[in-house]
């Protein structure tokens, strides 16, 4: 049997790095959904799709092949055979994200894949609604948050330290349209499930947010 332990939260709370490093203690698979969701965006993005025209972005599913590669146990993101797993790290790619997860055939072209890697491995899968309706029966369900401000800064630092050119008044605004995108959405919005545990990060460092999550899975599910 498999263990399956699902993340969700909003975007900038650290599930990615957070469940990154956890996955790797464990001896689990981590999969980031929201990259899944960036590559469809970036993909439009190039071809120059508003992401918002749901019509438009369905019929060009047919053309995306999106595949999962885990390269010593590290997740990379493949479009059309070609690695974009720090191209959909950029704003636009995440703005894209929130738009495209809103099309139920988007959403559906994705579902399989996550539902086949969860299936089959030992997983930590994060995202906006993995406990709600990718893995409704995950064997452990986090929610983790953290204050706009707080998410807005992570994600200044880590981009910065990057190399791109952003600020971090624009980040705040990105941050708190996508928090109402994706909660208002009517396709699986974002929301905490009834038996997720809830997890807020604001003020820590990385580490304390690793050590809090780890005694969360320790307490509950090993």
């Amino acid at each position: 049997m498999t263990k399956n332990i699902a993340i969700d939260g909003p975007a900038g709370a650290g599930k990615s790095t957070i469940a990154r490093r956890i996955a790797k203690e464990m001896g689990f698979i981590y999969v980031d959904t929201g990259a899944l969701y960036r590559a469809v965006g970036l993909f439009m993005l190039n071809q120059q799709i508003d992401t918002k025209e749901a019509e438009k972005v369905s019929s060009l599913l047919k053309d995306i092949k999106v595949e999962i590669k885990f390269i010593n146990h590290e997740q990379r993101v493949f479009l059309n055979d070609a690695d974009v797993s720090e191209d959909i790290r950029k704003p636009e790619a995440s703005m894209a994200a929130s738009d495209v997860s809103a099309i139920p055939s988007v959403r559906d072209f994705l579902f399989g894949l996550q539902k086949d890697i969860a299936r089959k491995n030992n997983v930590i899968m994060d995202g906006r609604d993995i406990g709600t309706v990718v893995l409704p029966n995950a064997d452990l369900k986090i929610f983790l948050t953290a204050s706009p401000e707080n998410r807005a800064q992570r994600r200044y630092d880590e981009l910065i330290a990057k190399g791109f050119e952003v600020q971090y008044d624009t980040l705040l605004e990105e941050i708190r349209q996508r928090d109402y995108n994706d909660s208002h959405r009517e396709i699986a919005p974002l929301k905490q499930a009834e038996d997720a545990i809830l997890v807020d990060t604001t003020g820590n460092e990385l580490e304390q947010s690793v050590q809090i999550l780890m005694d969360v899975i320790k307490e509950n599910l090993i």
